[in-house]
This record gives C-alpha cells, structure tokens and sequence, in this order.
C-alpha cells in the first residue's frame, strides 16, 4: 500500500515537473519572438500608464532585411532587461489580414493598419505614443546596418524624450 502511494506520488511529481520544464521552455522559445499586434489599445494602456512607446516593426513575409533587423536588433533589445522601462516592441505584416484592433480600439488588419500609415516599404519602424501619434520620423529600411543600432536608440530615446515632455499636451 506505501509502495504504490509513494509510486503515485513520485509520477505526480515527474509529471509536474515535467509540465513545469514544458511551460518554461515555451516561455524561452516565445522571448526569442517579436509578437505580432493584435489589440493596440492594451499595449497604449500600458504605453500611458509607464509613459513609454510602442514601436511597431512593420514587416512582409520573405522579407530578408526584416528578419535581420529583428535578430540582430529587436530581440536582442527586447531580451535586455533595460528596454522593458523604455519601449513596447510589436510587428505588423504589411500584407496579412490577420484581425488588429488599433490605438483606437477600431477592428482592422494589420493590411489596412499599414496602408492609414502609409506603408510602403519593409522593414519599416515607427514609434507610437498612447493615442497612436507617431512620435518620431519612421526608419525605412536597413541600408547601414553598422550604425543601424545607434539609430534605432536614438529614436527610442526621442520618443521617450517627447513622452515623458513635461510641455507635452
């Protein structure tokens, strides 16, 4: 009766540590992602209460330079534990109707979000306030990717800078 009490006890516990192993590995795989926007009014929620931007990568699919863009810059940055109190990293696939609810909680798709921001190149990045003003002049493309770092912090900066602007209306 103890041996079998102490085997179901010992395969319950294998058993959570298991899904323990399963959810933590989940939760490593989905850091190394730039997750695509779905409702932007919870992301300007969090954008106003922290007084942060959200900036949105707007991509396309087989789109090279996106890609490099995200792996050597974005996730990296999104890894860091210092750009958690400086920016929202999003992405939008210029070409998917995937369902998007906008800064104004307005259903649309991430298609129809890029052609009201006028989109029209990948990779494109552009920062948002909480009401979905850009913030600063978008980053088209990747044509100098030795300083594209550089710039890409300059921007966030900017933005955070016009955000956390005591004269800002």
């Amino acid at each position: 009766m103890i041996n079998r009490l102490f085997s179901k006890a010992l395969a319950l516990c294998l058993g959570l540590a298991s899904l323990a192993w399963i959810a933590a590995a989940g939760a490593a795989a989905r850091a190394d992602e730039l997750a695509f926007a779905s409702d932007l009014t919870r992301e300007a929620a969090i954008s106003q209460t922290r007084q942060i931007p959200v900036l949105i990568l707007f991509t396309a699919p087989n789109c090279a330079y996106c890609e490099q863009v995200k792996q050597e810059f974005l996730l990296p940055m999104q890894r860091n534990p210092e750009y958690a109190d400086k920016v929202i990293f999003r992405q939008v696939d210029m070409q998917s109707q995937r369902k998007l609810v906008d800064f104004s909680g307005n259903v649309t798709t991430h298609a129809r979000f890029c052609k009201q921001h006028k989109i029209k190149l990948t990779p494109t990045i552009k920062l948002f306030d909480a009401a979905g003003n850009s913030l600063i002049e978008p980053l088209v493309g990747l044509s100098t990717p030795d300083f594209y770092g550089a710039y890409l912090d300059a921007a966030i900066d900017q933005a955070l800078e016009k955000i956390r602007s005591p004269t800002r209306p």
